[in-house]
């Protein structure tokens, strides 16, 4: 697999990174095997990049393991060494920032300019975040009964199998591998098929970076096969996984039937985003239009259950869709573009199945519902009114950009109709009163609530979900301990 040159907007991109990394070492897969990576702006093949299954997968972990074992250089690391090797890592994405966010947009879709300033910033963030953990780890100490010294230590969990999505691949990279090293765990890492040219050019910075070999392993390939091994495999500790619910359950039932190995699950959602009559209208609207369209509508916590008070209804629909038709689709490279292309063609099949569903079923299309251009897998902004909870388009998450408007009369019904879905991953209220503000984020079941805002994220801020939307927490403190175990011991004095 030679070095792939190409043109990303106004500038050339080599792509070097197309192997396995292992112990530190780039190789093809065990197979020979590679698959396609697709610029779903053209639908032109960008490269070919190595397909690992179950052999690379036990090449990988057999490798995180020794990283791991006692008396590696990866244990005996001081922590703050630890924390040294983390920011450099940061830094040195800081450094490639703009070969990044033009590598991220070719492989995904998302506009250069919401990669550059947006996903690359939260991205060298998180690491910084972590990387300020690594020596404040920490236990305590227990005063217990009888002449006892009692305390605890934190420990890392061990060889963690951790598998990412496509739709932010270097910030979800992020937010699993930063609280990982921090922890002193040791890693394998899935990037999805469908985007893995980011993780893999950031897996040659973490070799540059100084990391140990085995400490890092990244293996592109797909998930009944790569994933599946990973999630199977009985000498990992703990299995990390972003994507959607089906998805989600198998790995947990893989894990059951392996070593009950340690799960943290973010999954799907069909966010609640609420608007009452007494909100600053303005702001509400374009609110409620950045948390559904945003990133093509590919966020897990998407404001795809937009809910507005009657009092408001005919004004905000309106407004609305004046806002999608003038929302700009095209080249992720153009500066002036909002909206690139859904990932890949099957996504972008998914997408209009729901369209169609959705006029079907009887809801009011007022915008877009159509194929933009004739090249790639562009979706037209999209908006439906008179939408109701037991249409497909109410009820399920679309992960395009779909927007769904749903009438209601008050807060105690809107809250009863929120939570009256499987998914509880995030969900918003625009009001002016304080009142009912808190009375929705109290009274909906999600794991995140924005006030008059959307999509506001922090490495410090905890992320994940209730019910069907997962298990766990990312970010902050709380994604920490996902890493750790926590070891109790007594002495007797």
């Amino acid at each position: 697999m030679a070095t792939a040159t190409l043109t990303a907007g106004d500038k050339k991109l080599n792509v070097s990174a197309t192997k396995l990394l292992i112990n530190n070492e780039w190789v093809n897969a065990e197979s020979g095997k590679t698959f396609e990576t697709i610029n779903p702006a053209t639908g032109d093949v960008i490269c070919q990049v190595a397909e690992s299954d179950a052999a690379d997968v036990k090449k990988a972990v057999k490798a995180a393991r020794a990283a791991f074992d006692s008396g590696s250089k990866w244990r005996k690391m001081p922590a703050s060494k630890r924390g040294a090797l983390i920011n450099r890592l940061a830094d040195l994405i800081e450094q490639n920032a703009d070969e990044l966010a033009r590598l991220e947009s070719l492989d995904n879709g998302k506009p250069y300019a919401v990669a550059k300033a947006a996903d690359l910033p939260l991205t060298v963030a998180c690491y910084r975040y972590y990387a300020g953990w690594t020596d404040k780890i920490h236990g305590k100490t227990i005063p217990i009964n009888g002449p006892y010294f009692c305390y605890t230590r934190h420990e890392p969990v061990g060889v963690c199998g951790q598998i990412i999505p496509w739709n932010f691949p270097l910030l979800m990279q992020a937010w699993k591998l930063g609280p990982a090293l921090a922890a002193g765990c040791t890693i394998i890492l899935k990037p999805a098929e469908q985007t893995p040219l980011t993780a893999l050019r950031v897996g040659e910075l973490i070799v540059e970076a100084g990391f140990p070999p085995g400490v890092v392993n990244i293996l592109p390939g797909y998930g009944p096969t790569a994933g599946a091994a990973i999630a199977n495999h009985v000498d990992v500790d703990k299995v990390a996984f972003t994507g959607s619910t089906e998805v989600g359950k198998l790995i947990m039932e893989a894990a059951a039937r392996s070593n009950l190995k340690r799960v943290t699950l973010e999954l799907g959602g069909k966010s609640p985003n609420i608007v009452f009559a007494d909100a600053d209208m303005d702001q509400a609207i374009e609110g409620a239009h950045f948390a559904l369209f945003f990133n093509q509508g590919q966020c897990c916590c998407a404001g795809s259950r937009l809910y507005v008070e009657e009092r408001c209804y005919d004004e905000f629909v309106e407004k609305s869709v004046a806002r999608a038709k003038k929302r700009t689709v095209g080249d992720p490279f153009d500066p002036k573009t909002e909206q690139g292309p859904q990932v890949d063609k099957d996504q972008f099949t998914k997408v209009m199945g729901y369209i169609e569903a959705g006029k079907q079923e009887g809801a009011k299309l007022l915008a877009g519902g159509k194929r933009w251009g004739d090249r790639g897998f562009f979706v037209e902004p999209t908006v439906f009114a008179d939408v109701n909870e037991e249409m497909k388009i109410g009820q399920e998450e679309i992960f395009g950009p779909v927007m769904s408007i749903i009438k209601f009369k008050s807060l105690d019904e809107v809250v009863e109709r929120a939570n009256r879905n499987m998914y509880g991953l995030a969900a918003a209220v625009w009001t002016r009163d304080i009142t009912k503000a808190h009375a929705i984020a109290n009274g909906v079941r999600a794991g995140t609530v924005w006030v008059n805002c959307y999509d506001v994220f922090d490495a410090a801020a905890p992320f994940g979900g209730f019910k069907q939307s997962g298990i766990g927490r990312e970010l902050g403190e709380y994604g920490l301990a996902n890493y750790t175990e926590v070891k109790t011991v007594t002495v007797k004095l």
